[in-house]
């Protein structure tokens, strides 16, 4: 399989799993899980060709760990970044380290600086454990700049924070007295 495919086909599945699984026809439960099969077969009538080889090679293959496959291998998921409303995954709350990093672009910064950090059409914020990750989420959107998150300090004064399968960590809002741009 060449890069090109495999990349073209994680786009695929972060868009059905993350935010339209309705656009091929595809079911997910409240934890984000799909029939495998039935996202074959969904992904078919939309004319893209899909099989269970090329989806374990997506999975296996994603240095950013974006999806999981069920113990049975029956079923996929997205591990975080849902937008749809049929989806809510149960991340367990977790104390994090005592700074987290958001990368964004320039452009945003103004809006940040009033409202803080906010999901926006997500579920949750976004975090990084390092700067490098930040940076690179950044540069998807523009100029990147990297704000430094008081995270400890954040879960001290109560708010809930939470990491996923793939070590991204989550919650719903970083308020403003928290960031600090780097």
């Amino acid at each position: 399989m060449s890069s090109k495919q495999l990349n073209e086909t994680s786009k695929f599945l972060s868009y059905v799993l993350r935010h339209e699984p309705q656009a091929i026809g595809l079911q997910l439960d409240s934890e984000g899980w799909a029939d495998i099969d039935s996202m074959i077969a969904g992904a078919a009538k939309d004319g893209r060709i899909l099989d269970t080889a090329l989806i374990q090679a997506v999975v296996s293959s994603s240095d950013k760990k974006r999806f999981s496959i069920s113990d049975d291998g029956q079923r996929i998921r997205a591990v975080q970044g849902h937008s749809t409303s049929s989806v809510s995954l149960q991340h367990i709350e977790k104390e994090p380290p005592e700074f987290l990093y958001h990368g964004t672009a320039t452009r945003f910064l103004a809006s940040i600086r009033q409202q803080g950090l906010i999901a926006g059409s997500r579920h949750h914020v976004h975090l990084s454990q390092d700067r490098s990750t930040a940076i690179a989420v950044g540069q998807r959107y523009g100029k990147p700049v990297v704000l430094k998150i008081e995270a400890l300090r954040m879960y001290q004064q109560g708010f809930k924070l939470f990491q996923a399968e793939n070590e991204v960590w989550l919650t719903s809002h970083v308020p403003e007295k928290f960031l600090c741009e780097i």
